[in-house]
């Protein structure tokens, strides 16, 4: 099959080469997917470049990318007929010790790592689902419904974010979003959000108590942890939930311990690929019934055809894309 992969930490023009790698075959317990999607994510290139907590490979030879989207072609033993030529989206394809992700033309995992993908969702949506998608969820739904409570999303037109908006709106919360810029701006609103606040221009946790009317917000779905504390404290009510997946502004952020326990707020950093499992089923089983209740907006930031993975990559580390970047693995 062909496939892209590298053999050693770097720069993706270096280290990323495109050819013919052995085509999997499904195990028991797993199917094998013939992949027409790849997306790439900010940790595919973090662990690529061996950045943060990404220091050393899972293997000798990685094949990059966990999300995708395609057609079970192959079944395991144990797994179901009925699953032969469904369409799919998948999670987890190089997480976990996984060495071989979805930058191939095939791809066998277990059976618990793929969903179903209606008809009228394509493949390239299929694929922004993964990480974006599942991320999304935990953060707005991880403790509990969200109906009637005021959620704040910071970053609501990124690829978390945007479908953060979504999510706790479908959900029947009320939402708001930081964002850089009119456009973005434009993305959140779409997505669901009654405001956005320019975190460039104004004093997030003041935006926020005015909107509120001095209330705050019961949630907090948070891209930069450290990076947006003061604004978290300014405007986070009391038994208030912050749910952060990543904290680049800050790593090592300095808690005024006093005052969120006076709040008894709720801080939960997490990664989606070591969440328990019935919090990813649940997930899972959300967005199936999301997707399915009417139209959805999936951003697909730019999508290039394997042989320029670097390029998508790249596209990926200049930090400006609006979306998911997308690789097309499919033959022509």
């Amino acid at each position: 099959m062909r496939a892209a992969w590298y053999e050693r930490l770097g720069p993706a023009a270096e280290v990323l080469r495109v050819g013919e790698q052995p085509t999997p075959t499904a195990g028991p317990g797993e199917v094998r997917v013939k992949l027409a999607a790849s997306g790439v994510n900010p940790a595919d290139v973090k662990r690529r470049l061996g950045q943060g907590r990404y220091t050393r490979m899972d293997g000798p030879l990685i094949i990059p990318n966990s999300d995708g989207a395609g057609k079970v072609d192959q079944v395991g033993a144990g797994v179901a007929e009925h699953w032969l030529g469904q369409r799919v989206w998948l999670y987890n394809g190089q997480r976990g010790g996984r060495t071989h992700g979805t930058a191939a033309e095939y791809i066998a995992l277990d059976v618990g790592l793929v969903t179903p993908l209606a008809d009228d969702v394509s493949f390239a949506a299929g694929a922004c689902l993964g990480i974006p998608g599942m991320t999304a969820h935990y953060c707005v739904f991880s403790d509990g419904p969200v109906r009637g409570k005021a959620v704040l999303v910071t970053g609501g037109a990124g690829a978390v974010g945007h479908y953060a908006v979504q999510l706790a709106a479908w959900g029947g919360a009320r939402v708001f979003a930081t964002v850089s810029g009119p456009e973005k701006a434009a993305e959140a609103e779409a997505a669901g959000a009654e405001a956005t606040i320019n975190y460039r221009q104004q004093d997030v946790g003041q935006a926020v108590l005015d909107l509120t009317d001095g209330a705050g917000v019961d949630r907090i779905v948070d891209v930069d942890f450290g990076g947006n504390l003061a604004a978290t404290m300014a405007c986070l009510k009391l038994n208030g939930v912050v749910t952060a997946y990543a904290s680049d502004g800050d790593l090592r952020p300095t808690l005024a311990f006093g005052e969120l326990m006076g709040r008894n707020a709720t801080l939960r950093p997490f990664v989606l690929n070591v969440l328990p499992l019935a919090a990813r089923q649940a997930a899972r089983r959300d967005i199936t019934r999301w997707l399915a209740e009417g139209e959805r907006i999936h951003r697909v930031a730019d999508a290039f055809p394997l042989p320029q993975i670097v390029a998508a990559h790249e596209a990926v580390e200049a930090g400006t894309k609006l979306g998911t970047v997308i690789v097309e693995t499919e033959s022509a």
